[in-house]
């Protein structure tokens, strides 16, 4: 047996469509990088050629293919291995081999580029491609200590960007991890809330349908009852609305100084022959018995509990009607059980009901079960005691 209300549904929030303003910013800040690290390309290449003479138009070419191929670098085209070692090549002829020019601050920076926005692999492919490049001009070319300055900083520079890329990654990892508890706790906050919408109407109903049949049947032979039990309708309905604003209210707070809503407490352990009575004035055969002192409770296990035998009995008049239950709460030093034993033909639980009962119980660290048993079918809560 198992309640029928649907849970309520809600849109969850989720990353920011790609014609947001969010997702605007981000693309114009990635757009604003890449021109960025094009124009210090460009700046450094330029550096470099001011010292050649008109008559050096072979160095000149060499500095736009270098910037031509560092933008399509910059671009994220594939493969960049290829394109950094065309802009490093280009580089390379517009130093023409002087280990003083400022040119080759451009090869440090392909390197972070290659480090950035590759793969670690195709920055340290180029890092050793430009090692060899360095030692080929120190060896072969000239023998200039100045290459052994620039061996140190494009060593340093991809070192520095494997640092940033690792703290990159670990950010991003760490927005994804905070975006994934975001995410199970709108959930679980979800589910709590359609826990309480559930029991509320779903037991004011069963029982306000229970005193609209009781006055259809006597409006006939007794007025007066029929009015007592409609009253009684109209009263549970009443305090149903009130509980569904608060409940509802709670999706409305957004933070302490919009705690504005009822401050009614919720029922407990203490609630539970009133809760009873309501079945019984209702005309259904509810019988209890409780054994210990249930005024020690916590709050939350007094909750859970009525919500429990709420749903119980619930169930058992919808689908069980006229069949007696028997409800006993034992309140024991180390745990607390409450049983529903009802005459109810034993059939499947699987509906929101069952879920939300056990949920309840399992929140506190208990248990709860339902189906087959006892007399027909039994609901079986054990929650641990906590002393307050």
């Amino acid at each position: 047996m198992s309640g029928d209300l649907d849970q309520a549904g809600f849109a969850p929030a989720g990353p920011a469509p790609a014609g947001s303003a969010a997702a605007g910013s981000t693309e114009h800040l990635t757009t604003r990088t890449k021109w960025i690290a094009l124009a210090a390309f460009a700046a450094v290449t330029a550096a470099g050629a001011l010292p050649l003479t008109p008559g050096a138009p072979a160095a000149a070419a060499a500095a736009l293919i270098a910037v031509g191929a560092a933008g399509l670098l910059v671009q994220r085209r594939r493969p960049p291995l290829l394109y950094a070692a065309v802009a490093a090549g280009g580089i390379a002829v517009l130093a023409d081999g002087l280990s003083s020019n400022v040119g080759w601050i451009a090869v440090c920076l392909i390197a972070a580029w290659c480090v950035l926005t590759g793969s670690r692999v195709e920055g340290l492919a180029f890092w050793a491609g430009a090692m060899i490049l360095f030692a080929v001009e120190w060896l072969v070319v000239k023998a200039d200590p100045g290459w052994g300055a620039w061996l140190a900083g494009v060593t340093l520079t991809v070192a520095f960007s494997l640092l940033v890329r690792h703290e990159r990654d670990l950010l991003r990892q760490l927005r994804q991890a905070q975006a994934g508890l975001t995410e199970q706790a709108r959930i679980q906050e979800r589910n709590r809330i359609a826990r309480e919408l559930h029991d509320v109407i779903g037991h004011t109903l069963t029982v306000s349908l229970l005193h609209v049949q009781s006055a259809r049947l006597a409006v006939e032979h007794d007025p007066a009852d029929a009015a007592r039990a409609l009253a009684e309708a109209e009263r549970l309905g009443r305090e149903c609305l009130a509980e569904v604003r608060t409940t509802v209210g709670m999706l409305r707070q957004d933070g302490p100084e919009d705690r504005t809503g009822s401050t009614t407490p919720l029922p407990g352990a203490d609630g539970l022959p009133a809760l009873v009575e309501q079945f019984r004035s209702a005309g259904a055969d509810v019988t209890v018995t409780v054994e210990g002192d249930t005024g020690g409770l916590p709050a939350t296990t007094g909750l859970a509990l009525y919500r429990i035998l709420q749903e119980a009995l619930t169930n058992a008049v919808k689908h069980a009607p006229g069949s007696p239950t028997e409800v006993r709460l034992a309140v024991s030093p180390g745990e607390v059980t409450l049983t529903a034993d009802s005459q109810a033909v034993p059939g499947t639980g699987t509906g929101l009901g069952v879920v939300s009962m056990r949920e309840r119980a399992e929140s506190l660290g208990g248990s709860c079960e339902a189906g087959p048993g006892g007399r027909g079918w039994l609901v079986r809560a054990t929650l641990p005691w906590t002393a307050p």
